[in-house]
């Protein structure tokens, strides 16, 4: 007999491969000019890092669940933490920047199947009323790794190497490697799609992987080439909408799809994909904006701006078990009304930030938002999973991981892009009053005058100018993730109550 084991060590093993993958999505951002400089390569070269890694995981996140009905969860599972492993270690091992760009796309195409794996594992290896707290766990890992990522690069890159940013992946992949050799089993045959057959339908996986690769080519590179003033920006585009729509209209005309649409059926599951498509805009919209912020506006270095964040890291810590426990208490539609309104309040007052605000304001501030994260992610993912039919586990995991990360994807591309054109419009008001005939600017000009003998106010005011309009440009976008929080609400409202303990024993 197969040996059982206590589903809080499964949950434990399989998030610790999660978030090294996670962690990879950000740990590498503060290294890149360390990168650039060993490998002699450009700033614009060097971001091909980055891309490489999120075009690769993207063309995963939607055919993970096929993978996992086809070749047995187990198998798809360990051997994605396998390549992730060893292309971590040939990524810090690499010597030049194509041999780098080469491991990164393997590694995104291994990390890319732990997220929705590790969900379906979770969520067969927990009945519905104790998913709470399972989601927990993942929710720690999901929420802390971008916030810690950046933080810890720094530190690895300043005391050892950038290519230790890399190596540390290797240990906790052959632990985690190990230890689900042992407790990670596959689910019974009646909560599988055991008849999935092993044809591959070659058009669809052709038609989803370009689109998403354009989709994400054009999210990533986009504010660097100007947007749709580039012809390649405008070509990917197009191909990513028309492949997308090509996509999904083929899908569902096949028996045995490499995309499970018809899920979208069920009303919970497709508004539990619009808000974690919401949750991954908002969360790491800001998440990016506010170190940026401090770092650029405020003076902070990168590792001052990393402790700005880590308080909300442990927040999370807190407040997801219980949030887990909650939830098979109270409706779970509420507690997702109410981590939204939490998320919008605390948006709302980072739009009161200004260029003298205090440390302790800013991570009290975050510290709330962070709080709002855990009655997010846990009850939206309980609302998703807790009516699906048998067997539907694996694809409805991929879906959902894949909504959250195209949203985290649109949140940084829109969030940059809108700093970058807010700051002009706001430039270009505040210039108007830069003049001898502004009595205000007289007395600027005049004080500066007195004070600094010798000194160039007009340069001193224009740097002023320059601060002040990006300032207002951060207000702006802050301003818009809280009216989009507050959306969220109105989406929480779509969803239907449920029972988790008479929820369908397919879906355990």
């Amino acid at each position: 007999m197969t040996r059982q084991y206590n589903p809080w060590l499964i949950a434990v093993v399989v998030t610790m491969a999660t978030f090294m993958e996670v962690l990879d999505t950000t740990i590498v951002n503060v290294a890149l000019p360390h990168m650039a400089g060993n490998l002699s390569a450009t700033t614009d070269e060097i971001t091909w890092v980055l891309t490489s890694y999120l075009v690769a995981n993207a063309i995963v996140l939607p055919i993970a669940g096929w993978c996992s009905n086809v070749f047995g969860r187990k198998r798809f599972y360990m051997s994605c933490v396998a390549l992730f492993t060893a292309s971590s270690f040939l990524c810090g091992f690499a010597p030049n920047l194509a041999t780098l760009v080469v491991c990164r796309i393997l590694q995104g195409l291994g990390g890319g199947g732990l997220q929705p794996s590790e969900q379906a594992i979770l969520v067969d290896a927990f009945p519905a009323e104790k998913r709470g707290m399972a989601f927990a766990v993942a929710g720690i890992a999901m929420v802390t790794a971008p916030i810690l990522g950046p933080t810890l690069g720094g530190w690895i890159t300043d005391n050892a190497s950038w290519r230790w940013c890399f190596y540390i992946n290797v240990p906790v992949g052959i632990l985690s490697l190990i230890l689900s050799s042992r407790m990670v089993q596959d689910p019974p045959k009646e909560k599988t799609e055991s008849k999935v057959p092993f044809k591959l339908d070659f058009t669809g996986l052709a038609l989803i992987a370009v689109s998403l690769a354009a989709m994400q080519f054009t999210l990533d590179k986009g504010e660097r080439l100007d947007w749709f003033d580039s012809p390649l920006i405008r070509t990917c585009a197009a191909v990513g909408v028309v492949g997308l729509i090509s996509a999904v209209i083929w899908e569902l005309r096949q028996h045995h799809p490499v995309v499970d649409l018809p899920l979208f059926k069920n009303r919970n599951f497709a508004v539990a994909n619009l808000l974690m498509f919401t949750l991954g805009f908002v969360m790491f919209g800001t998440t990016v904006l506010l170190p940026l912020l401090l770092q650029t506006k405020m003076g902070y270095t990168a590792t001052d701006a990393g402790l700005v964040l880590s308080p909300g890291g442990v927040v999370v810590m807190i407040m997801m078990p219980l949030i887990g426990w909650a939830v098979s208490r109270v409706q779970p539609r509420r507690l997702v009304m109410w981590g939204m309104f939490m998320h919008g309040i605390a948006l709302l007052l980072m739009t009161r930030f200004d260029l003298l605000v205090d440390f302790k304001t800013v991570v009290l501030t975050r510290c709330l938002q962070a709080g709002s994260f855990a009655f997010l992610f846990i009850p939206i993912n309980t609302m998703a999973y807790a009516q699906l039919p048998p067997g539907k586990n694996n694809n409805a995991s991929s879906l959902l991981s894949l909504a959250r990360n195209m949203g985290g994807s649109c949140g940084i591309a829109l969030a940059t892009y809108l700093v970058t054109a807010r700051s002009q419009v706001h430039q270009t008001m505040l210039s108007a009053h830069m003049t001898p005939y502004d009595p205000a600017f007289r007395q600027a000009f005049g004080a500066l005058q007195r004070a600094l003998p010798g000194a160039r106010p007009e340069a001193m005011l224009y740097k002023t100018l320059l601060d002040q309009s990006a300032m207002l440009a951060y207000l702006d976008v802050f301003g818009l993730l809280a009216a989009l929080s507050f959306c969220g609400i109105g989406l929480a409202l779509l969803f239907r109550d449920i029972n988790l303990k008479s929820a369908p024993a397919g879906a355990h």
